[in-house]
């Protein structure tokens, strides 16, 4: 995964009353805004700045051209001076990218002694960005604000922050999923409408039988095999009996088959996410685990039994945290500590935890599966690095779609797991267990979630205010009553906002 080619374009808002002079030092004020931004570290992608605006017309092309240009994944602007917002009504009205409003001005300090009415006119953001902002509000329009002087870290932070849920939000507008088969049996959570899902997301998920990957499996020369191996052994550790010559190593090099075709059926379908599901394997001899894993690595989305909702929330994510320490993996809480004086929650999967959040290097092993009635498959198996990080749920609520997310520290285990064959992560819930798991209960969050330590709050709310999508988020100021209202409040918006 990699930002290379993409870009924000930086758009400037004036207008002529103000004269040639001032326009020309509107321009080369802003392009000194622009190329802060550009040169800074906390924002990932190049920042491309555009002639002043300063009529309806050239701000409707300006959107037109941005929304036509694959590599304008989004849109700042910034009211340099006063620029009467009902020019920017058509423009907006058309934006199809997502929009940060940039509230600043060129010069941190104000050179008290020397201010006059030249200078009050020149520097008027504080006039512009209020009309703009008003405008912006009044058209409904989605978008990310950010205030303060480009030289603040803090800004830069937060401006790279939407920097990265704009790409990770043109990722998701062309994402294709693959489901092989379809959606566990009788489970309710991992369910939703795909139709609904494109229109507003752009995810497009689609199905396609196991055994049509079973053909692609049966194809993959041994060569290839033997190569993804010899990677196996640079990377992780192999139990003794999964080790070239171990009487398990047949289940690794199955995987690695499995991980083969895997990669050509996603490649030639331009599949950024998939799902499989353990209740129908068709001909795989094995549930794909260390394939999966693997795969996730590499940044592709993963949902187990069938969910497709938390794999493509998982590309999204891994798009998003492009570059940044950390992991970000498919995760299910599982089982509680409840006995310590912090709680805490054992979290795993059957077999699918991506290695990116390992604390230790992962170690190839292969143990029996009571489910799905295939051959003992291989996995790694690791614990996950202690961190501050985020789990994120996503559920379709029937009439709009709820993110739950809850801001957690990932910690080692209480005690060694010697016994437990699968890759896990330990956390603890902010603000505390009990306040935390009835607030997700409350909330209807899922049970398959994406566990990140790279990103946090601030990208994810970005990300559902570009898709207009609501976030419940339990952090550490959350309590049970200001959840319980916030519930409350947020379903009476979003019945009354069907209807605007």
């Amino acid at each position: 995964m990699s930002f290379e080619g993409q870009e924000l374009w930086f758009l400037t808002g004036s207008q002529a009353l103000y004269g040639e002079e001032t326009l020309r030092q509107v321009a080369a004020q802003s392009q000194q805004v622009a190329a802060a931004l550009d040169g800074a570290e906390e924002v990932p992608l190049r920042v491309v700045w555009k002639p002043v605006l300063t009529d309806a017309g050239a701000i409707r092309r300006a959107m037109g051209e941005a929304n036509e240009t694959p590599a304008c994944v989004g849109v700042i602007t910034w009211m340099h001076t006063f620029s009467p917002a009902k020019m920017w009504i058509a423009g907006l009205d058309a934006l199809r990218k997502p929009l940060l409003h940039l509230h600043t001005q060129a010069d941190a300090a104000l050179p008290w002694a020397t201010i006059d009415m030249d200078f009050m006119n020149l520097n008027q953001a504080a006039h512009g960005d209020r009309e703009y902002g008003f405008v912006l509000t009044r058209l409904r329009t989605p978008r990310t604000t950010v205030a303060g002087h480009v030289g603040n870290p803090a800004v830069r932070r937060r401006v790279g922050a939407w920097a990265r849920a704009a790409a990770a939000a043109t990722e998701a507008r062309s994402l294709q999923l693959a489901r092989f088969g379809d959606n566990m049996r009788n489970v309710a959570v991992t369910e939703g409408d795909k139709v609904e899902a494109e229109l507003r997301f752009g995810v497009s998920v689609n199905t396609w039988g196991v055994n049509d990957l079973v053909d692609v499996v049966e194809a993959v020369p041994d060569s290839a095999v033997d190569a993804l191996v010899a990677e196996y052994g640079d990377l992780y550790d192999f139990a003794d009996d999964a080790a070239p010559g171990g009487p398990q190593h047949d289940a690794v090099r199955y995987q690695a088959r499995i991980e083969a075709a895997l990669r050509t059926f996603l490649t030639d379908g331009g599949f950024g996410a998939f799902t499989t599901n353990f209740e129908d394997l068709g001909g795989l001899r094995q549930l794909p685990g260390l394939a999966v894993q693997r795969l996730m690595a590499d940044g592709y989305g993963f949902g187990g039994e069938g969910d497709w909702k938390t794999a493509a929330l998982l590309r999204i994510l891994k798009v998003a945290a492009t570059g940044l320490p950390g992991g970000t993996s498919f995760m299910e809480d599982y089982t509680y500590d409840l006995a310590s004086d912090t709680p805490k929650i054992l979290g795993a999967h059957m077999l699918e935890v991506c290695p990116t959040i390992a604390g230790d290097r992962p170690r190839v092993e292969v143990h029996p599966l009571s489910i799905g009635g295939r051959e003992d498959p291989a996995r790694l198996v690791f614990t996950a690095a202690p961190a501050p990080g985020i789990v994120v749920g996503w559920c379709d609520l029937g009439d709009r779609f709820r993110w739950v997310a809850d801001e957690i520290d990932v910690v080692e285990p209480s005690e060694p797991l010697p016994n437990l064959p699968v890759a896990r992560a330990v956390w603890e819930p902010r603000p505390d267990f009990a306040t935390a798991t009835e607030g997700w209960l409350t909330a209807g969050g899922p049970h398959h979630t994406v566990l990140s330590t790279q990103l946090g709050a601030e990208e994810l709310t970005d990300l559902a205010e570009v898709f207009s999508t609501e976030l419940v988020l339990i952090d550490a100021d959350t309590t049970r009553r200001s959840l319980a209202k916030e519930l409350r409040w947020s379903a009476a918006y979003h019945r009354l906002n069907q209807r605007l």
